[in-house]
C-alpha cells in the first residue's frame, strides 16, 4: 500500500454556514465549494490547505452517520483521510494484516473520490478514511 499524503481532515459540524465563518473569515482559507453526498446523508464543504484540505461535514438527515456522531461526541474532528495510490489494493493488504474494515469495497465520496473507512477499534480510536482520486 502506498499512502501519498494526508488528503483531508473531516470535521463534524452542526452548521457549515456558521462554521465557514471561522475557516474563511477568521483563518482566511478559501472555500472550494459544497457538495451533498446523498448516499452518506451529508453535505461537505472543502477548504484547501497546501496539498490537503479541511472538510466540514453537516448531516442532511437525523439518522445519518454525522448526525449520530454529533449526538454522541459533539462537533469536532471526525476522521483523518489518507490518499492512497490504489484503494482496492490497500484494503486487501490491510484486511490481510488483520485490520478491521468498515468498508471492504470502496464507495463514492465527495469530489468523485473512491473512499473506504477503517474501524476505529483497529486504529487506536481514530476513524481513518482511505481516499483514491
Amino acid at each position: 500500500m502506498k499512502i501519498l499524503k494526508v488528503d483531508h481532515i473531516g470535521i463534524a459540524v452542526n452548521s457549515i454556514e456558521e462554521c465557514k465563518k471561522l475557516y474563511s473569515d477568521i483563518l482566511g482559507l478559501s472555500h472550494a465549494g459544497n457538495e451533498t453526498v446523498n448516499e452518506q446523508k451529508v453535505t461537505t464543504a472543502f477548504f484547501p490547505v497546501g496539498e490537503s484540505e479541511v472538510e466540514l461535514l453537516e448531516s442532511t438527515a437525523p439518522d445519518g452517520p454525522i448526525a449520530k456522531y454529533l449526538e454522541k461526541k459533539g462537533e469536532g474532528v471526525q476522521h483523518i483521510a489518507f490518499r492512497v495510490e490504489n484503494i482496492e489494493e490497500a484494503l486487501a493488504e490491510l484486511k490481510a494484516k488483520g485490520v478491521r474494515l468498515i468498508d471492504e469495497v470502496p464507495r463514492k465520496g465527495a469530489g468523485g473520490a473512491k473512499i473506504a473507512f477503517l474501524h476505529p477499534k483497529s486504529t487506536f480510536g481514530v476513524l481513518v478514511e482511505l481516499s483514491e482520486r
